[in-house]
């Protein structure tokens, strides 16, 4: 092993906590690699690429697709070695203080420190279980939305009572011919604001769920509806049946190669660091009291892990980055500018 293929930091998982991590290291002039299990950086957020993201701060209001490609530009400022399509498994340290990723792949990666940052691990959206839903996934029932225009003009039914389902049932409302949304319980798990809006716009009907479906085996003509409190089922006419009921997420098994966890999670303390020293994490993967899980949030437990990083390998380094506007890092780049 030559002393080049030796990183100071490598980071495991391509969503906004790795991708900011990246970036930030850069400004910390550490070398650094980012690894991703699939074909391309975004993470958990390629799951609703034309969902509208309001929520970052200082940024306009945007589609997730756009935010991505500022966040994949932003992370390649100071070039970092990117490594796709392999997933980290098992790690082990070294006699000399390297620590050695080993990928599903067969590859083997080296480095001094580690941000494990693989968000919702691999997310499997969970369906629809009742009779005959699969037989209408190639026409008109939809678990995630590619194109918001594809819907507009049509009767619209939403299941679920999430930010996503929210946020989908007001975008549609905009241009579709009618929205109803059906929750099985009063309450949602969304923003208030958001859900105060939907009230406004949108057909809502709680607490109530999907029986089942009416169609030729092709496409859903109408949908039956049971109101929970009452047991009364009645039939919807549609053109479209959107369930957004969440995912199952499955985490890596690096998650069990010796690190602590709770409830699934990986559990850090406020510098980031796991039970395992040299091993950071940040995002969805993480949690700890008064855990942020938020973008926003993911973006500051990165600049936690890597400067915990920085420190790791150089004890007197100083405990952050200067800001962008004082860093000599950016000189030539505003030049360029």
């Amino acid at each position: 092993m030559h002393n080049q293929d030796v990183y100071d930091l490598t980071i495991i998982g391509g969503g906004p906590a790795g991708l900011y991590a990246a970036f930030y290291a850069g400004m910390r002039e550490m070398k650094v690699k980012l690894i991703e299990g699939k074909d391309e950086l975004g993470g958990f957020l390629l799951t609703y690429v034309d969902k509208t993201i309001w929520d970052v701060g200082g940024l306009p209001p945007m589609r997730c697709a756009k935010l991505i490609e500022h966040l994949v530009d932003q992370a390649g400022t100071f070039e970092p070695k990117v490594v796709l399509k392999q997933t980290v498994d098992t790690f082990n340290h070294l006699h000399d203080g390297v620590i050695a990723l080993h990928t599903d792949t067969g590859d083997s990666h080296y480095t001094r420190t580690v941000i494990v940052a693989i968000g919702r691990g691999v997310a499997e959206v969970q369906k629809l279980d009742i009779h005959s839903a699969q037989d209408y996934e190639r026409s008109n029932l939809h678990y995630t939305i590619q194109n918001l225009d594809y819907f507009a003009g049509k009767k619209v039914l939403i299941s679920g009572g999430g930010n996503s389902a929210v946020d989908w049932a007001l975008e549609l409302a905009e241009q579709a011919c009618s929205v109803t949304l059906v929750h099985r319980q009063d309450s949602f798990r969304a923003m208030e604001h958001n859900v105060s809006q939907m009230k406004k716009k949108v057909d809502v009907r709680t607490p109530c769920y999907i029986e089942r479906f009416y169609g030729n085996g092709q496409r859903i003509h109408q949908v039956g509806i049971t109101d929970s409190a009452t047991g009364e089922t009645i039939r919807l006419d549609v053109d479209e049946v959107i369930v957004s009921h969440g995912y199952t997420s499955h985490v890596s098994n690096l998650a069990r190669c010796g690190l602590d966890m709770q409830e699934g999670m990986l559990v850090m303390n406020q510098l980031a660091e796991t039970s395992v020293p040299g091993i950071f994490t940040a995002g969805d993967c993480a949690t700890r009291e008064g855990k942020v899980r938020l973008i926003a949030g993911a973006f500051n437990d990165a600049i936690v892990a890597v400067n915990s990083a920085k420190r790791f390998l150089e004890p007197n380094a100083a405990g952050m980055a200067y800001v962008s506007s004082h860093n000599e890092l950016f000189r030539e780049k505003n030049r360029a500018l």
